[in-house]
């Protein structure tokens, strides 16, 4: 199969503080808008053994990363979902907590597949699992640009501070984009993202970006039961509006840094995450 380009795709893991925030639904229906925006698409589900991306897509795949890198599955293809609401998808399956055990052989499966994967899609979105395990934060710090999506609540909201606070010890130039999700009212988000602003450059010395805000919306619910995007059932809902916003900034500020300096690419920083173990 014909690879997408020689230009690699840009990486960015959405992530949470806390679970419940509606993480996974962002991804999910963010990846499709930025489907209909002519990028080729890949969404992977990094959410260990609780993964609900295909419920939300309302599909199925037999297939993991993991048969691939355990060698179950021959041939990389073979573990893509395909053209589902016009983006593609990957389950990351049960075992990819344990990279730091992988033997030789399944990391080099692991750097065959993601350079294939690189070269085949122009975003590849990595929804990881909430909360921040070691291997989590590890594998965060190889992506080019970080999603973080919170709520109002106080929990969520020091979180996601904790989360931003440890990737940039470790990496003062990774890029932050916000989302605040399930606000009662503009006011309420405004303030949340505000609060989370202020309290990242008086400590951190950092800016980071808000991408917008999403209501709390009854349509959620119901898309999710009827195992259908969010966007496709419900598309005058206020949070699909708001979603479109979103996914429109998302783009105005891909390509604002598009003539930035390189920084190190998804997959020296891949190779550098096990070379160091």
């Amino acid at each position: 199969m014909l690879l997408n380009s020689t230009t690699p795709a840009k990486t960015i893991g959405i992530v949470s503080g806390k679970g419940g925030v509606g993480k996974s639904n962002i991804s999910t229906n963010l990846s499709i808008l930025m489907g209909e925006a002519d990028k080729k698409v890949l969404l992977f589900d990094m959410d260990i053994g609780m993964g609900n991306i295909h419920i939300l897509l309302g599909s199925h795949h037999k297939y993991s990363i993991m048969d691939y890198i355990e060698g179950r599955e021959p041939e990389i293809e073979n573990i893509i979902c395909e053209n589902v609401h016009g983006i593609s998808y990957i389950s990351a399956g049960n075992g990819l907590k344990s990279i730091v055990e992988w033997k030789e052989e399944q990391i080099q499966r692991f750097f065959e597949a993601m350079d294939y994967l690189v070269l085949r899609y122009d975003v590849i979105f990595f929804d990881m699992g909430a909360g921040a395990t070691r291997e989590t934060l590890d594998f965060l710090l190889t992506m080019e640009q970080i999603m973080v999506v919170t709520t109002p609540e106080p929990t969520s909201i020091t979180d996601a501070y904790s989360m931003m606070k440890y990737i940039h010890l470790r990496d003062e130039e990774k890029e932050f984009y916000l989302v605040c999700n399930r606000a009662e009212n503009r006011q309420e988000g405004m303030a949340t993202i505000k609060r989370l602003q202020e309290t990242i450059r008086k400590f951190l010395g950092k800016e980071v970006t808000p991408l917008g805000i999403l209501p709390e919306d009854p349509a959620v619910r119901k898309a999710v039961s009827q195992q259908t995007p969010l966007i496709r059932s419900f598309p005058r809902a206020p949070i699909t509006m708001s979603l479109h916003t979103l996914a429109s900034n998302f783009l105005s500020e891909t390509e604002n840094i598009a003539g930035q300096e390189k920084k190190p690419s998804f997959l020296k920083n891949i190779k550098n995450l096990f070379f160091r173990r």
